[in-house]
C-alpha cells in the first residue's frame, strides 16, 4: 500500500509535469531593458529596472544577489520590497568566514541562539530564532524530520550556494512550521559559465582536513545541457576526547532547455558520515556551577568509547521543472525523495551524581545507555503557477500552488543502565549491560497543501496576501506496547502585508502571519473520562518595520519590532497520562541587521536583537530561549598598491543571557558573553601570473578561547545537563579555481 501512495504520487506530478511541456512553448522575449516595462507591465523607473533585470539574472544564472530572497513569498523579490524580515547568507560571506556548520552560518544574524547544543553537537543543525526552534527546507521543499529525530538529513554546507532565514510564521506558504520561521536553503547548481570548477583543502585544529572540488560548465556546446558535480571528504576530532566525525558527499547535478523557457534540472546526492561525534554533554554541577572537586574540562567526555556510534547514510534525487508561457504566465514543479538511515548507540549522563549524600557533590556521574536503528523514506512536491495580470491601476503577481509530503519511518529502540563514571578518574571502556527494546514502531505520515497569494501593486505601494489550507494525517503502529495511535487534522492559514516604497529607498511595512504545528499527546478537558489527540499548536505574529536600501548598491538597513503568539500549546496534568491544551507562549523583540556584499571591497554585517519570551503555563521563558544577540563583521579586500588582493576582517559575538530551565537551587541562567572571529585571505595571482586562480585564507573562531555555556537543560531532580561553547578554532585553506 506504501508503494503504491509514492507511486500515484509520482505520477501525479509527472501528470503535471507532461501538461507543461505540451503547452506551446513561445519563444523567449525578453524585452525589458529595451522596452522600459516590468513584466507585469509597469512603466519603468531606473530602480525598478534595475529590479527587472536583476530577476532576471536570478533566473538565468541561478545565482541571487543578497538584495534579493524567495524565502518569504516563493517569488524573487528584492528584500526591500518584502514586507517579512529575511536574512541572507551568501556562499560569498560563508568563505570568507571560514563556515564549516549551517550552525556556524547563521550566528551572525539577529534573533539567533546559536549552538543549542554548544561545541560538540555538530551531527544536527540546532539553533532557536526568535525563541523557537525551525524547522528547515532545501531548494523549496522541507527536510522533514523523523518522529523521534535521529534519522534526520544534515546537508553539507559546501553544497550550499545561499542561506535564508526567514523570520516568524510562514505557514501560509510552506504547511507546517514553527511560529519563529524557517532556514531556506539552496543548493549548487548549474549556471551559464561555459567551464567552471575549484579544488579547496583546508586543515586545521584538531586534525580538521577538508578537500571539496566543485566543478561544472556545459555538456553540449550550445549550452542546452549543463552538469555541476560536487563533492567533499571530510574529517575531524571533535573538542571532546575520543570522539570524532567524518564525511564522504557527491552531490551531482544537470540543467536541461538552457536559457529556454523549459528547463529541467536533476539534482542527486549521498553523502555518508561513518561517525559524527558525541551528542552527549555534562552535569549542570560541575560546569555551570562549581561542584566540589571544582570544573569539568572542556574537553570532558560522559560516554563510552565501544558503545560511541552514529553512523548516518542518506541519499536524495530532485528535480526542478520550469515552464515560461510567455512574459506573464509560468509554471514550476519541484520534488525530492529521500532515503535516510541512522543507526546511533551510546552512554550518556543523566545531570546526577550517585555519591555524596545529596547526589550532587560526589564525583560518581550517573549513566545510562542508549540506542536506536531509524529508517526513513521521505518524498515532497510543490507546484504552482505564477502569473502578471492588471486591474486598472493594480498590477497583480498571483500564484497558485498545491504541495504534498509523505513520510514513512521504522524505528527500533533500546535502552538500559551503565555504570557510573568517576569524573575524576574516567575509565571509557567499562562492560555495558544488554540493553532492552523499549520501541518498535512504524509511522505514516501525509500532509497536502493547497495555496494561493496576490501581490498588489499600486504606484510605490505593495500589499500582499496569502490563503492556504492544510489536510494532515498521521498513523503510528508500534508493536511491543501493541499500540496504534491516529492524528488527523486541518488548518487554514494566511498572511496579509503592505509596504511602501519610497523612491529614496525607505520602506515601511506592517504584516500578520499564522503557523501551525502538529504535536503527539492525549488530551482531555473533563478530568481524563474523554480523551482525544491533540490538536495542532497555532502560531501568530504581528511585525512592523523599516528597510532602506542605499540606491544602486546593496547596502541595505531593516529594523523590526514584532509579537508572536503561540497557543494550543500542551500542558501536562500531574500524575495522569494526559494533557490539557491550554498553553500560551509569547515573543517580543526588536531586531536591527545592516548588510554590505560587497561595497567598495567591503563586506559588512551588523545585527541586534532584544527579545523576551514567556511561557504562561510555567510563569518562565522556553528552555533555551535568549534575552537577544548582537553582531558585527567586517572584511575589507585591498582594491590596489602592494598588497593588493589582501582580505582581512573580523568580527564579534554577543549573546545575551539565556534560561536553561529549573534545577535543584532555582531557575538557571546561562551568563552572556562574547566571542571574537578573525579572517584573513589573499589572491596569489597578484604575486605572479602563474598563480591566477589561486587563493589561500585563514580563518579563527573564539579567538581568545572564552570558556563559556552555550546552553543548559534543566528538570530539577530529573537531570541537570549543560554543554560548553565551541573552544578556539583555527583553519587554513588554499585553493585553486577557474
Amino acid at each position: 500500500m506504501q508503494r503504491s501512495r509514492m507511486v500515484y504520487t509520482v505520477l501525479f506530478s509527472l501528470v503535471l509535469t507532461d501538461a507543461a511541456f505540451a503547452a506551446e512553448q513561445e519563444k523567449k522575449t525578453d524585452k525589458l531593458q529595451e522596452a522600459g516595462t516590468t513584466t507585469s507591465g509597469q512603466v519603468a523607473t531606473p530602480q525598478s529596472k534595475a529590479h527587472a533585470l536583476q530577476a532576471e539574472q536570478i533566473e538565468v544564472r541561478g545565482r541571487t544577489a543578497s538584495t534579493v530572497a524567495s524565502s518569504a513569498t516563493k517569488t524573487n523579490t528584492p528584500l526591500v520590497e518584502t514586507a517579512q524580515s529575511v536574512t541572507v547568507i551568501t556562499r560569498d560571506e560563508m568563505d570568507t568566514r571560514g563556515v564549516l556548520t549551517l550552525n556556524q552560518a547563521v550566528r551572525y544574524a539577529a534573533g539567533i541562539t546559536a549552538d543549542t547544543r554548544g561545541g560538540e553537537g555538530t551531527r544536527y543543525d540546532l539553533f532557536d530564532l526568535r525563541g523557537f526552534a525551525v524547522p528547515t527546507f532545501l531548494d523549496g521543499l522541507k527536510v522533514q524530520s523523523s518522529p523521534t529525530g535521529f534519522a534526520v538529513a544534515q546537508t553539507d554546507t559546501f553544497r550550499l550556494d545561499r542561506v535564508e532565514l526567514l523570520k516568524g510564521p510562514a505557514s501560509a506558504l510552506y504547511g507546517q512550521s514553527s511560529p519563529g520561521g524557517l532556514t531556506a536553503l539552496s543548493s549548487k547548481l548549474p549556471t551559464d559559465q561555459r567551464s567552471y570548477g575549484s579544488v579547496n583543502t583546508t586543515g586545521g585544529m584538531f586534525d580538521l582536513y577538508r578537500v571539496d572540488a566543485d566543478v561544472g560548465g556545459f555538456a553540449t556546446d550550445d549550452g542546452l545541457v549543463r552538469y555541476r558535480i560536487y563533492g567533499t571528504v571530510n574529517g575531524q576530532h571533535t573538542q571532546l576526547s575520543k570522539t570524532g566525525s567524518r564525511r564522504f558527499s557527491i552531490s551531482p547535478s544537470f540543467t536541461f532547455g538552457g536559457n529556454g523557457p523549459t528547463t529541467l534540472t536533476l539534482l542527486g546526492n549521498y553523502q555518508y558520515d561513518p561517525e559524527n561525534g558525541s551528542y552527549g554533554g555534562v552535569p549542570l554541577i560541575g560546569s555551570l556551577k562549581r561542584a566540589s572537586y571544582g570544573y569539568l574540562p572542556r574537553n570532558f567526555y560522559d560516554g563510552d568509547v565501544p558503545s560511541e556510534k552514529f553512523n548516518r547514510r542518506q541519499g536524495s534525487i530532485t528535480y526542478i521543472f520550469n515552464h515560461r508561457f510567455n512574459n506573464d504566465w509560468s509554471f514550476s514543479t519541484r520534488g525530492r525523495y529521500d532515503d535516510i538511515m541512522t543507526e546511533y548507540r551510546s552512554v550518556y549522563d543523566n545531570g546526577y551524581y550517585d555519591d555524596g549524600g545529596d547526589g550532587t557533590t560526589g564525583t560518581m556521574l550517573s549513566r545510562s545507555a542508549y540506542g536506536t536503528r531509524e529508517h526513513v523514506y521521505n518524498l515532497a512536491f510543490d507546484s504552482q503557477f505564477k502569473g502578471h495580470v492588471r486591474t486598472g491601476p493594480l498590477r497583480h503577481t498571483l500564484m497558485f500552488g498545491f504541495d504534498y509530503m509523505q513520510q514513512r519511518a521504522n524505528d527500533k529502540e533500546a535502552g538500559g543502565d551503565a555504570p557510573d563514571l568517576d569524573v575524576l578518574h574516567p575509565d571509557y571502556h567499562m562492560v555495558i549491560p544488554p540493553l532492552t527494546p523499549s520501541l518498535n514502531y512504524v509511522t505514516d505520515s501525509h500532509q497536502i497543501g493547497a495555496y494561493g497569494q496576490d501581490e498588489i501593486r499600486w504606484n510605490r505601494l505593495i500589499l500582499t496576501g496569502s490563503l492556504r489550507n492544510d489536510w494532515y494525517r498521521s498513523h503510528q503502529v508500534e508493536s511491543l506496547s501493541q499500540s496504534d495511535t491516529r492524528q488527523n487534522a486541518s488548518q487554514i492559514t494566511w498572511r496579509a502585508s503592505g509596504l511602501y516604497h519610497f523612491d529614496f529607498g525607505l520602506a515601511p511595512y506592517i504584516s500578520y502571519a499564522t503557523s501551525f504545528q502538529p504535536q503527539s499527546g492525549i488530551v482531555s478537558n473533563d478530568g481524563g473520562t474523554t480523551m482525544r489527540q491533540a490538536n495542532p499548536s497555532i502560531g501568530k505574529q504581528l511585525e512592523g518595520g523599516l528597510k532602506y536600501q542605499l540606491p544602486g548598491t546593496s547596502v541595505l538597513l531593516t529594523a523590526a519590532g514584532f509579537h508572536i503568539e503561540q497557543s494550543n500549546v500542551l500542558v501536562s496534568v500531574a500524575n495522569t497520562g494526559y494533557n490539557l491544551q491550554s498553553g500560551l507562549v509569547h515573543s517580543d523583540g526588536f531586531e536591527f541587521e545592516a548588510h554590505a556584499e560587497p561595497f567598495r571591497n567591503l563586506m559588512l554585517t551588523a545585527a541586534v536583537s532584544v527579545q523576551k519570551v514567556h511561557d504562561d503555563s510555567t510563569g518562565k521563558p522556553l528552555i533555551q530561549s535568549g534575552k537577544g544577540n548582537a553582531s558585527l563583521f567586517a572584511f575589507y579586500t585591498m582594491p590596489s598598491g602592494p598588497v593588493k588582493g589582501l582580505g582581512f576582517g573580523g568580527g564579534m559575538r554577543y549573546s545575551a543571557k539565556t534560561y536553561g530551565g529549573e534545577a535543584t537551587y532555582g531557575s538557571v541562567w546561562l551568563p552572556q558573553y562574547a566571542l571574537f572571529d578573525a579572517s584573513v585571505s589573499y589572491d596569489l595571482s597578484n604575486l605572479s601570473r602563474a598563480l591566477r586562480g589561486w587563493k589561500a585564507s585563514a580563518s579563527v573562531r573564539n579567538i581568545f578561547d572564552r570558556h563559556y555555556i552555550a546552553n543548559c537543560f534543566a528538570y530539577g531532580y530529573d537531570g541537570q545537563y549543560c554543554y560548553y561553547g565551541e573552544r578556539r578554532n583555527a583553519q587554513a585553506s588554499i585553493g585553486y579555481s577557474w
